[in-house]
């Protein structure tokens, strides 16, 4: 099979074996600045659905700003169901969404999986692929989106290039692909215009959720005015930005999928401990200002200061988010 196939959404590929994956990796474990993470090894000879094509992607530059690039080569893929456990990466919760090379992928059928790696192929892989930069620096796919990128920010036209080729591949509904163009070139207008609306507190130290809630809980989303309350003169709870964009998740009531108590930064590369934060389940970032959208499906923040828990038995609605945060 040779490497330059195409994949729409929902068809079926293989990861590669150990062997063959070595093989196109450099000393760093890369290619194309895209690392192979030791999390992925484990998934060498399964079969996995396409979610869609990555033709570009957002990443944080520091200090809450973000941009988005375009992939070197143009060849990365999402797998339906991957993300990073950073079980190798000392517990990382990010749950980042994981980065696929074509050249790490055949197209098959439905089917089979291959014979599982041998322990020989298995070393071979993971001796090549590192986890750390230096003693305090993380190195992972997140890390190095900048180098996996090229650096000169995306055009105009290629973006509707790309949103055009999302719609025909079948990772973008067209009706869905419709708001993802109009709404963020709106935003970026007004906000050059008329300045961008903010959410600022008053406080000059902000509180730490106390609630220590767990997977599988019920919580609602408080009103913008009690969040407002938790905030700085910047709009920040600890460092995190409470968007207006927000008010459309208030009052709805989503299960908790997981805690976020450390994870690492995608700016430094250093981990970082995270208090009172949790992920909400199917809550998921489409930057509404990256006209287009990201295919990352990052999980938002939440302060647990901005939720509160409800009956085990309420009636659970999830949506999916349409809004950016800033860092931790």
């Amino acid at each position: 099979m040779q490497d330059d196939f195409t994949l729409r959404a929902d068809d079926w590929v293989e990861v590669k074996s150990p062997a063959a994956i070595a093989q196109t990796l450099d000393e760093d474990g890369s290619l194309d600045g895209l690392p192979f993470m030791p999390e992925m090894a484990a998934m060498c000879g399964q079969r996995f659905r396409v979610m869609r094509q990555a033709e570009k992607t957002c990443f944080e530059v520091g200090h809450g700003a973000y941009t988005t690039r375009e992939f070197l080569n143009n060849d990365v893929f999402l797998l339906k169901g991957l993300r990073c456990s950073g079980t190798n990466h000392d517990g990382c919760q990010r749950l980042c969404a994981i980065f696929w090379k074509r050249a790490w992928l055949k197209k098959v059928e439905e089917g089979d999986a291959s014979p599982a790696s041998s322990p020989c192929e298995m070393a071979l892989l993971t001796k090549k692929l590192k986890t750390k930069s230096s003693a305090t620096r993380y190195f992972c796919q997140s890390t190095e989106l900048a180098k996996a990128t090229k650096p000169e920010p995306i055009k105009r036209r290629s973006i509707i290039v790309k949103s055009l080729r999302d719609i025909r591949s079948g990772a973008v509904g067209a009706l869905e692909m419709i708001p993802l163009l109009i709404v963020p070139f709106a935003r970026k207008m007004r906000n050059r215009f008329f300045g961008k609306p903010r959410l600022l507190g008053t406080l000059r130290k902000t509180p730490v959720g106390n609630l220590r809630l767990q997977p599988g809980e019920i919580v609602e989303i408080k009103t913008i005015e009690e969040m407002q309350a938790t905030l700085d003169s910047d709009g920040r709870n600890r460092g995190l930005i409470c968007d207006l964009e927000l008010r459309k998740f208030c009052g709805r009531k989503y299960r908790v999928l997981t805690r976020l108590d450390r994870m690492i930064s995608e700016a430094t590369g250093e981990m970082r401990k995270v208090e009172g934060t949790v992920y909400l389940d199917g809550n998921l970032c489409m930057c509404a200002w990256s006209v287009g959208g990201c295919p990352r499906q990052e999980y938002c923040y939440w302060r647990e200061v901005w939720l509160k828990r409800v009956d085990p038995g309420a009636k659970v609605k999830i949506e999916p988010g349409l809004w950016n945060q800033s860092a931790v």
